[in-house]
Order: structure tokens, then C-alpha cells, then sequence
């Protein structure tokens, strides 16, 4: 009767379109209240609790902090301007950029929807321009930008984390193959595509351009060695690496590329004068530059945009928490996990069963919430079967990214039809052929472990 009350709750919630969070809440509560001798001061503590006592928690606000900061700024086109030159002669090569941009991007962000809006904006324009389809262009962008929360740092995988206690740092390891064997994929189905439809490619550059943009694009590709070093060398927890990102977004921002802030736009680095010299000459100038940015509007806007989306994930994860504890108080995961391994499910039909249900949960729900829903189920069934939570974890991942591209609630083809103005059936056909490399990496994923085990198995 409880597990029936708090899943019929939550259903009808969602049917009448209520928020995700406000609906694991209500159908959290409700179900205490009525079979519960719980109070409500208790369920008070405990949503307070589930948020201040998960330290891995605290790395998805700073996270989107730079993200924020970045894609404020210019980082992103300085990333593409830096992938143009490198794959940009090859044929196809602007797409082929565009997806390594992606990459390189979901690298410093973590978050699949900023990964689409930074680099689509720019990009997908670009594309038309240089004679490629616009469909062809926003479903590559659509696709390429779920690497967002594949390759770390990832808010997904902090998510998992934090509602299975496994290290947030091996989850990080054991999603970088997998999101350089995914964008790998795309390179390769592009090439073959653009082959077949004789789309253009650009003349090379040269050394010097490429080695000369890679060094502008240096500033926000440091973030990447400086984020997954540190977490790599057993230097600083997630926690501390996302915060010291945070910082380092800020400077690289307001100091570095000067794209807000008071030094805005400033010309303080002569031709023919070393950055040394430019730093010596101008430094009361940026150090002064340092407090006033505080009370700058546009680096106010940011910190404010980057508290929104901080507090609106933060506010989900307390309610899916709450959600979790109730499933626990009342054994339902392990329930669950007598039940299907009292049936003798092999563990290849258990993972083909879990890809099933997240996917249809994917296009219903956000992945954070799929994930600290579900995760307290599938972990322990996982568990007892001898499937490695980690590989588990890598699985939910990829299936969230396959969510974000299934209406009604895909949240990368609401941002694609933003920037190409197109309606959202436009841009899931232009999506779809893409979808299908994705369930192909999907099933590599699921059933070669190696793929996401190695890494960490090495590292460990």
C-alpha cells in the first residue's frame, strides 16, 4: 500500500504538469504523513539534511559557476576558432570542429544544455553560411552537445555519486573513454556523411595560425588540465577542484580575456610587447580591476544566473532525496532486488532491462531527478549480480544522454530550436539520425565494461 500511494502520487502529480521537484515532494510528504509516524519538523531535517550532508553536492554550484563565467564570455568561440583550425580542412571539417568545440567545452562546463547553447550559437549559423543544411547542423550540435554530461566534470555524475556514496573521482575517471570513444563516433560518422554529400572543407591554415589560436584558446583549456589533473593526481577531491574552477573562471573572464567586467574591451597588451611586460606595466590597474568587478553589473548578472540554476537543481535534489529516503525507510529497492534476483535475471538481461526503463523515464523526467530516483533502486540489484556500480553509474549517464534529446522534456532540442528558430518537431527529425549512434554507443557501453573500467581501474 505505501509503495503504491508514493508512486500513484507521484504520477498524478506529473500528469497535471506540476514541476518535477514540487511533485517528489508533495508525493514524498504525503506518503509519510499517511503511513509514517514521522513528523513534519523531521521532514524538514531531512531535506535540510539530504543537501548540507553530501560534501560531493557542494561541486555542482561551483561547476555551474564557471560554466556560467565561460559561456558568458568568449571561451566558447575561442575553442571553436582553435577546432576549426585543426580538423577544419578536412572534408566536413567545420561539423568535425564543431563537435570537437563540443568536446573541449563540456570539458569546462558539465552541463549538456550549456554545452549546446555555447557552441550552437555560434556554430550552427557558421555551417549554413559555409553551405551544410541547417537540419544537418543543428542535429550534429544537438547530439555532439549530450557530451556535456559524459565527459568530466559532470553535474550528472556528482548526482550519482552523492545518491550511491561511490568516489565522485572514479566516476569522473571512468567517463573519460567513453566520451572521447563518443565523440570519436561522431567524427567518424560525419566524415562519411559529408564525403557523401561533397560538404565543403576549408583551406589549412597553416602551423602558425593553428599553434597561434591554440594559444588564445589557451586560457580555457587550462581549466581542463587544471580541473581533471588535480582530481586525476589525488591532488583535490571534486569538491575542491570545482571550486578552484569557479575561481579560475572568474579570473580567465574578467582578467584574462577581458570579455566583462571593468576591464572590459581594455587594450592594455601592445603589439610587439610580451604578456610579462603588459601584466608589470598594468598590474595596480587589474588589481584594482579585482574589487571593482564585484560591483559590476555584468559579473553580477552572472553570479546571479549561475544561483538560479544552482537553486533550482539544488531544490530538485533535496525533493528526489526526500523521494529516496521514504523508498529506503521502506525497503523497497531491496524488495526489488530479492524479488528479480529470486528470478535468476542474468545480468545482461537486468542492464537491458534498466536501459528500457531510463530511457523511458528520459523522456519524462530531468536526468538529475531520473538519476537520484532510480539509482537508490537499480544500485543495490546491481550490486548483488555482480555488475560494478561504477559501470552502473556510466550506463545511467549515457541513457541521460539520450534524454536529453527525447521529447517532450529533452532540454537539448527545446535549446536547438532557440537558436535556430524552428519549431520542435523540426529539429527532433533533424536529431533523430543521430540518436541512432548514440543507442549503438549506448549498447558498447552497457556491455563491454572495459570501456568505462579501465581508466579507473588503472588510476585506482
Amino acid at each position: 500500500m505505501t509503495t503504491a500511494t508514493l508512486f500513484l502520487l507521484l504520477l498524478l502529480c506529473m500528469l497535471t504538469g506540476m514541476p518535477i521537484a514540487l511533485a517528489l515532494g508533495i508525493a514524498s510528504v504525503s506518503t509519510i504523513l499517511l503511513f509514517s509516524n514521522d513528523s513534519l519538523a523531521s521532514i524538514a531535517l531531512k531535506i535540510f539534511e539530504s543537501t548540507s550532508s553530501h560534501y560531493t553536492l557542494l561541486a555542482i554550484p561551483f561547476f555551474i559557476l564557471s560554466s556560467v563565467f565561460l559561456s558568458t564570455g568568449g571561451v566558447a568561440k575561442r575553442l571553436i576558432n582553435f577546432a576549426v583550425a585543426g580538423v577544419g580542412h578536412v572534408r566536413g571539417g567545420l561539423a568535425m570542429a564543431s563537435v570537437v568545440a563540443c568536446m573541449l567545452f563540456a570539458a569546462v562546463s558539465g552541463s549538456s544544455p550549456a554545452t549546446v547553447a555555447a557552441i550552437g550559437s555560434i556554430v550552427i549559423a557558421g555551417m549554413v553560411r559555409s553551405g551544410y543544411s541547417q537540419s544537418f547542423a543543428a542535429g550534429v550540435i544537438a547530439n555532439a552537445g549530450t557530451l556535456g554530461i559524459l565527459i568530466p566534470p559532470s553535474i550528472v555524475m556528482l548526482v550519482y555519486a552523492a545518491a550511491t556514496e561511490v568516489s565522485a573521482t572514479r566516476m569522473f575517471m571512468a567517463g573519460l573513454i567513453p566520451g572521447l570513444l563518443m565523440g570519436g563516433i561522431l567524427l567518424v560518422a560525419i566524415y562519411l556523411f559529408a564525403r557523401k554529400r561533397r560538404y565543403p572543407s576549408q583551406p589549412f591554415p597553416g602551423w602558425r595560425i593553428l599553434v597561434k589560436t591554440g594559444l588564445i584558446a589557451a586560457g580555457g583549456l587550462f581549466l581542463i588540465v587544471l580541473v581533471l589533473g588535480v582530481i586525476y593526481g589525488g591532488i583535490a577531491s571534486p569538491t575542491e577542484a570545482a571550486a578552484v574552477a569557479a575561481v579560475y573562471a572568474f579570473f580567465i573572464a574578467v582578467i584574462g580575456y577581458r570579455d566583462m567586467g571593468p576591464l572590459r574591451d581594455t587594450p592594455w597588451h601592445y603589439q610587439g610587447e610580451s604578456l610579462v611586460r603588459a601584466v608589470c606595466r598594468n598590474f595596480w590597474q587589474i588589481t584594482w580591476a579585482i574589487p571593482r568587478s564585484f560591483f559590476d553589473r555584468e559579473v553580477n548578472n552572472v553570479v546571479m544566473d549561475a544561483a538560479k540554476v544552482s537553486l533550482m537543481l539544488l531544490f530538485i535534489i533535496a525533493n528526489a532525496m526526500l523521494f529516496a529516503h521514504v523508498l529506503t525507510t521502506e525497503r523497497i529497492p531491496h524488495a526489488i532486488a530479492e524479488t528479480i534476483v529470486s528470478m535468476g535475471l542474468p545480468p545482461w538481461a537486468f542492464l537491458l532491462v534498466v536501459n528500457l526503463l531510463l530511457l523511458a523515464a528520459g523522456n519524462f523526467m530531468e536526468p538529475s531527478a531520473i538519476v537520484l530516483i532510480m539509482a537508490p533502486i537499480l544500485f543495490p540489484i546491481a550490486t548483488q549480480l555482480g555488475i560494478d556500480p561504477i559501470h552502473l553509474g556510466i550506463i545511467m549517464v549515457v541513457n541521460m544522454e539520450i534524454g536529453m534529446l527525447t521529447p517532450p522534456v529533452g532540454l537539448n532540442l527545446f535549446v536547438t530550436a532557440g537558436i535556430t528558430q524552428q519549431s520542435i518537431g523540426w529539429v527532433i527529425k533533424a536529431a533523430l539520425p543521430w540518436l541512432g549512434l548514440l543507442l549503438i554507443f549506448l549498447g558498447l557501453v552497457t556491455y563491454i565494461p572495459a570501456i568505462s573500467l579501465f581508466l579507473p581501474d588503472l588510476l585506482n
